[in-house]
C-alpha cells in the first residue's frame, strides 16, 4: 500500500480505497471514483481543480463494487492489475513487453494526463501508457491515430451514458480508408462527420483550427503509426476534446485563473446530426431539450439510460407486430402510424415504382419484415429498425410523411369512434358546467333572499377603527335600545348593517365572546340576524342586519322562541345582575 502521497505506484504496491496518486504538479490525479448516483466504482483519472471531469478510465466495462475490497497494483511480472477481493478485473497486459524480467517497474501519472508504466530507471523504456488506450477524452499530447505495429485505432468512444463509462456506440478515429483525416462513426461503419483532408497546416473542414498561438497542430504518417495530436504552448490553459454519449465531440477550455470549463466548440452542431442519435425508432428535434422522444406505441429500451441522456439505446415496441396480412385469427391487424414533417431515413431496402398509395401499405402490410413504407415519388419500404428519424418544418422542402407499423391495440382510435368520445366528452363537460351554474345561482338567490333557516356560519369580528369607517366615526343614529345607541353602516359588499354601541358592559373579553356565541346561534326568520361585533377593551359593540322599515323585531316569534331571545342578548346587556 501506498504511505503518503505521491505520483508512482512503485512495484508491489498498490492503491485502494480512498488512496490517490497526484501528478508532480498537481494537474492531475488518479484511483477509485464513482459517477454520478451510482454505486458502481473505477480506476480513473481526473483534474485535481476538477474532480468531477474524468479524462481517462480503465475499467470502464468491468466496475467493482467496492474499493476498499480492491486495489490497483504493479506486479512484478510488470503488469497494472485491477483485483475485486482476488479476482482480476482489468489489466494493463504488459509483461509481454519486457525485455527482462529483472526490470523493476513503477507507475507514473505525468502532469500531461498520460499514465505509463516503465522501468524504474529508464525513463524512455515505456511499457505501457494510457494515452495508447484513450477512452472518451483526449487531451493535449493525446493522440488518435492507428498503430500501424498492432493494427489498432487508438480512438475516442463515448460513455453510454452520464453514469455508465462503459463504451457508446460513437467513435472519433482516423479514417480507416486510408485519408489523412479524421471521422465521427456509428457502431464503427456508418460516418455522419469528417474534419476534411490534412493539408499540412489545418484540416479542411475543422471549425476550430485557426491561427492561434496557443495551439500547435500535428499529423503524423511514419512507419509506425498514422495519427494527429495537439499541443498547448501555454501552460496556463487546460483544455480537453471529449465525445458525448449523444455522439457530439466538445471542446472545453479552462482559461488561466477562471472559476469553471467554457465550451469552445462542438461537432456535429446539431445532435439531430448525429446518425441514430435517439437510437431504433428514436425521433430527434433539436427544438426539444433533450432531443429524443418514443413515437406512440414505442417506450425507451432503457428509461434508466435516457434519463441519464443515453439516447442511443433508442426505443421498444410495447407490443409485437402479427406476421403476415392474411394469418390474423383474432380480427386485429397491424396498421400504420403516420408520422408526418420527418426527414425520411436514406437506407430505404427497396423501392416499388408504378403503385399507388393503397397498394404501397398492403404490399407493405403482407410482408413480414415490412416496418415502414413512404409514398413520396414512389413506393418506398424500410424493414428491421428504423434509425435516424428527424422532425423537421413544415415548410422544409425535405420533410416527408413517414407511416410507421403498429400493432393494432398500440394505433390511435379510428376517426369515427374518436369523433364519438369527443361528442361524449363535450357533452359531460356541458352538464357538468351548466350543473355548476345553476347550483351557483341558487345559492346566490338564496343568500339574497335570506331564505335559510339554519345558522349562517361564525360571527365576524370587527376591529373598532372598521367600524368607525362604516358608522362615518358613528354619525347616523337610527335609535337607541337597552344599554346603547345604535348607528347605521354601509359595509364593503354595499350591504346596510345597524351598529349597536353597548354601554356598561363590564365583563371580560372571554366571558363576552361566550355569550355571543351562544346569541350567534339562535336565528328565526323572523328575527334580525346578529353578524359579528367588536370587544376591544371597554368598546364593545354589536353589529346586526339593518332592516329599512326600522331596527329591531319583526313579527313577534313564538312565546318559548322569544323568551330565549331575550335572555342571550339580556347577558349582552347586562352581563353584572349584582
Amino acid at each position: 500500500m501506498l504511505s503518503s502521497a505521491t505520483d508512482t505506484i512503485f512495484q508491489g504496491q498498490s492503491i485502494s480505497g480512498n488512496q490517490t496518486i497526484v501528478s508532480k504538479g498537481g494537474i492531475f490525479e488518479l484511483g477509485f471514483f464513482t459517477p454520478g448516483k451510482s454505486n458502481n466504482y473505477y480506476i480513473g483519472i481526473w483534474y485535481k481543480i476538477s474532480p468531477e471531469v474524468t479524462i481517462w478510465t480503465a475499467n470502464r466495462a468491468a466496475p467493482v463494487p467496492d474499493p476498499t475490497t480492491s486495489k490497483l497494483k504493479v506486479t512484478k511480472t510488470g503488469n497494472l492489475i485491477l483485483y475485486n477481493s482476488k479476482i482480476r478485473v482489468w489489466s494493463s497486459n504488459s509483461s509481454s513487453y519486457l525485455s527482462s524480467s529483472t526490470n523493476i517497474n513503477v507507475a507514473i501519472l505525468l502532469d500531461t494526463g498520460n499514465f505509463v508504466l516503465r522501468d524504474q530507471t529508464n525513463s524512455s523504456a515505456i511499457l505501457w501508457q494510457s494515452f495508447d488506450h484513450i477512452t472518451d477524452t483526449r487531451v493535449p499530447h493525446g493522440w488518435i491515430g492507428m498503430n500501424k505495429v498492432t493494427g489498432e485505432y487508438n480512438a475516442i468512444t463515448p460513455w453510454k451514458n452520464t453514469e455508465d463509462p462503459a463504451p457508446g456506440p460513437f467513435l472519433d478515429t482516423i479514417d480507416p480508408s486510408g485519408l489523412n483525416q479524421f471521422v465521427f462513426l456509428w457502431n464503427n461503419s456508418k460516418r455522419y462527420w469528417t474534419s476534411g483532408i490534412w493539408n499540412g497546416e489545418t484540416f479542411s473542414s475543422f471549425p476550430g483550427m485557426r491561427a492561434d498561438h496557443r495551439y500547435t497542430y500535428k499529423f503524423v504518417d511514419d512507419d509506425k503509426r498514422r495519427y494527429f495530436t495537439v499541443n498547448f504552448t501555454d501552460e496556463r490553459y487546460l483544455s480537453r476534446s471529449v465525445m458525448h454519449s449523444s455522439g457530439q465531440v466538445q471542446q472545453w477550455m479552462w482559461y488561466g485563473e477562471a472559476k469553471g470549463w467554457e465550451l469552445f466548440w462542438v461537432q456535429p452542431v446539431s445532435p439531430c446530426d448525429v446518425y441514430s442519435v435517439c437510437g431504433a425508432y428514436g425521433i430527434c428535434d433539436q427544438s426539444r431539450k433533450p432531443p429524443c422522444t418514443c413515437p406512440p406505441g414505442f417506450t425507451p429500451t432503457s428509461v434508466r439510460d435516457w434519463e441519464l441522456d443515453g439516447w442511443s439505446s433508442g426505443c421498444k415496441r410495447k407490443t409485437q407486430l402479427k406476421c403476415g396480412y392474411e394469418n390474423s385469427t383474432s380480427g386485429e391487424k397491424d396498421g400504420f402510424l403516420p408520422i408526418p414533417n420527418v426527414h425520411l431515413p436514406a437506407d430505404s431496402k427497396q423501392q416499388l415504382g408504378g403503385k399507388g398509395a393503397e397498394e404501397c401499405e398492403l404490399a407493405c402490410l403482407k410482408s413480414c419484415s415490412c416496418t415502414a413504407y413512404a409514398y413520396e415519388s414512389g413506393c418506398s419500404f424500410w424493414s428491421g429498425d428504423i434509425r435516424n428519424l428527424q422532425s423537421l418544418s413544415e415548410d422544409d422542402n425535405g420533410a416527408g410523411t413517414l407511416y410507421l407499423r403498429l400493432a393494432a391495440s398500440d394505433l390511435p382510435k379510428k376517426t369515427g369512434e374518436m369523433k364519438s368520445i369527443r361528442r361524449i366528452a363535450v357533452s359531460a363537460a356541458i352538464a357538468i358546467v351548466l350543473s355548476a351554474t345553476i347550483a351557483l345561482i341558487l345559492i346566490f338567490i338564496r343568500k339574497r333572499r335570506g331564505e335559510s333557516k339554519s345558522p349562517k356560519g361564525p360571527l365576524v369580528s370587527y376591529s373598532y377603527s372598521d367600524l368607525q369607517r362604516i358608522t362615518k366615526n358613528f354619525t347616523e343614529k337610527l335609535g337607541s335600545g337597552g344599554f346603547g345607541l345604535v348607528f347605521k353602516g354601509l359595509l364593503p359588499d354595499s350591504d346596510f348593517v345597524a351598529v349597536k354601541r353597548l354601554e356598561g358592559v363590564r365583563q371580560g373579553d372571554k366571558e363576552f365572546r361566550n355569550e355571543l356565541g351562544t346569541l350567534g346561534r339562535i336565528q328565526h326568520v323572523n328575527l334580525v340576524r346578529l353578524r359579528g361585533f367588536c370587544c376591544e377593551g371597554t368598546k364593545k359593540m354589536l353589529v346586526y342586519d339593518y332592516m329599512p322599515k326600522g331596527f329591531g323585531l319583526k313579527p313577534r316569534p313564538s312565546n318559548a322562541e322569544q323568551n330565549h331571545m331575550v335572555r342571550s342578548e339580556s347577558y349582552l346587556d347586562n352581563p353584572d345582575p349584582q
